[in-house]
């Protein structure tokens, strides 16, 4: 596959602004991000549309988070020996296609593999963007080459969640997939457009990437995020009762408290390529450590509504921060497997969402309040650092 406007081979610096490259490949994180969190908004519309409770429909978006954990290392596995940039386009098209699904399904059950379908190319994309990305700049900007394409993700919880909720509520649903199928389209033209020809690796087998799996590097790395990245989840699925029930605001508020994570989100991606290029391991332990004392300060100031805002845009953020540099670390751990290395990572964070609500939902079932899984959450952030810092002894 070439480009819309040069040769194949044609190096970057002689035809291909490094700017609009990057764009394209945000440009299909951006939908990424859109499809993944705007089911939560649209959960109370599709639930009537399908005919099922509200608990019952939100397990369409566990459907997704599993979709990205198998997709992730198998299609990576599949496509190492794929050109990247074709790899890119192919998968972005699929996000366009579970989407598709998602909007004409009628039932439980199909929208249910629909969701799980659109997750599949979830984790391989950022997985082969990111390497792309990276290849593209010299090896001291491989940082914020990697957050560059990132930060569609983030831009996608401050524009693409909230009008797209807007557009399915006032237009039904699933009109809001089918702008998602529109924006992945866009998406595949302009990477097929300005992303350079990268080849892959035609050497590459799949036990050769899954043997990546069983360094114990990548495993610890991999754990950290599982564990450590579980503490935003704590904290951020239960963010809605902790702004009504705690700061004791209007349900009308919720929305520009979504607002604060989504610019923490954005900032975080921008300062989180910088701070990787000056060293992953130290912005690792930092973010860390300021999630944990962010989180616990949540129980003390949680009824304060000008504090939680402050703090949730402080999570938000932090999760960035640490998201991008879980990811590059393991890009490195991985070896010749990157990509896998970076795809694994958003498998890793899937689960640290799951792990987190989980453990959120059953502190507040125990009757210990909508503060309690901030406490939990800092909790499973120290536990991520020791976990890093173990592993880190031992590569050592």
């Amino acid at each position: 596959m070439t480009t819309c406007d040069s040769p194949a081979a044609t190096p970057v610096s002689a035809t291909h602004h490094l700017g609009l490259a990057l764009l394209a490949l945000a440009m299909g994180g951006f939908a990424i991000g859109t499809t993944e969190f705007m089911t939560m908004g649209l959960l109370p519309q599709i639930a009537d549309g399908i005919g099922e409770s509200i608990p019952t429909a939100g397990h369409i978006i566990t459907a997704y988070a599993f979709g990205v954990v198998v997709g992730a290392p198998l299609l990576v596995a599949l496509g190492a020996r794929l050109p990247r940039r074709g790899l890119a386009v192919a998968l972005v098209l699929a996000l366009g296609v579970g989407n598709a699904v998602t909007a004409l399904a009628g039932s439980y059950g199909p929208v249910m593999l629909a969701r799980f379908v659109a997750g599949l190319p979830h984790g391989a994309y950022f997985g082969v963007a990111s390497l792309i990305a990276a290849s593209l700049v010299p090896p001291q900007r491989r940082g914020r080459a990697v957050s560059s394409v990132m930060l569609g993700l983030s831009v996608a919880t401050v524009a693409g969640v909230p009008a797209s909720t807007w557009l399915g509520q006032g237009f039904g649903w699933r009109s809001a997939y089918g702008v998602v199928l529109a924006i992945a389209v866009l998406a595949a033209v302009l990477i097929a457009c300005f992303v350079p020809a990268t080849p892959g690796n035609p050497a590459a087998t799949v036990r050769q990437e899954l043997s990546a799996l069983a360094r114990p590097q990548v495993l610890v790395a991999a754990l950290t995020g599982m564990i450590g990245f579980g503490g935003v989840f704590a904290m951020y699925s239960y963010v809605a009762p902790l702004v009504t029930e705690e700061a004791g605001l209007p349900d009308g508020s919720v929305p520009l408290f979504l607002l604060a994570f989504g610019i923490g989100s954005v900032i975080g991606t921008w300062a989180a390529g910088r701070l990787a290029d000056w060293d992953v391991w130290r912005s690792v332990v930092l973010g860390f450590l300021s999630s944990v004392v962010t989180l616990v300060l949540v129980v003390p100031l949680a009824g304060s509504a000008t504090a939680l805002a402050l703090l949730v845009f402080v999570v938000g953020a932090l999760g960035s921060l640490l998201a991008i540099n879980l990811q590059i670390r393991l890009m490195h751990e991985a070896g010749d497997a990157e990509m896998l290395g970076a795809a694994i990572n958003h498998s890793a964070l899937n689960v640290a969402n799951g792990l987190g609500a989980w453990f959120g939902s059953v502190v507040i079932a125990a009757g210990h309040g909508y503060r309690a899984p901030s406490l939990v959450g800092a909790g499973l952030a120290l536990a991520g650092l020791l976990i890093f810092l173990a592993g880190t002894r031992t590569r050592r």
